[in-house]
């Protein structure tokens, strides 16, 4: 992982600023899920043995945005004050990206790392 940026609210605003590349992006969220560990949930295992491409696949960022629990739902805007994106930005990539920062912020208040 040390070559993985610190889960912390600078690099959040870095995925929803696309300053942050899609792999790097993709590798922190299959990293907290457990893969590089093993100890990735058999729900994800049975449907995505090796880790998927969140950025590319709409099925996998839809089960990552089911397994955020709702009252986790808004923590970018609660947390973080983040507006969302405006229409013209309104693209699948940066809408999964902005999905994969707020499962990671949501595994940050689950797992008590603070911003």
């Amino acid at each position: 992982m040390t070559d993985l940026p610190p889960l912390n609210s600078d690099t959040i605003w870095a995925i929803l600023k696309d300053t942050i590349d899609d792999a790097i992006v993709n590798r922190l969220v299959c990293y907290y899920l457990g893969y590089d560990n093993k100890t990735v949930d058999s729900n994800w295992l049975e449907a995505y043995p090796e880790p998927p491409n969140f950025i590319e696949s709409r099925p996998a960022v839809v089960k990552l945005t089911r397994s955020i629990p709702p009252e986790n739902k808004q923590l970018l805007k609660e947390q973080l004050g983040f507006a969302g994106y405006t229409v013209d930005e309104l693209v699948p990539r940066k809408t999964r990206r902005a999905t994969m920062a707020n499962w990671l912020l949501s595994y940050m208040q689950q797992n008590g790392i603070q911003l």
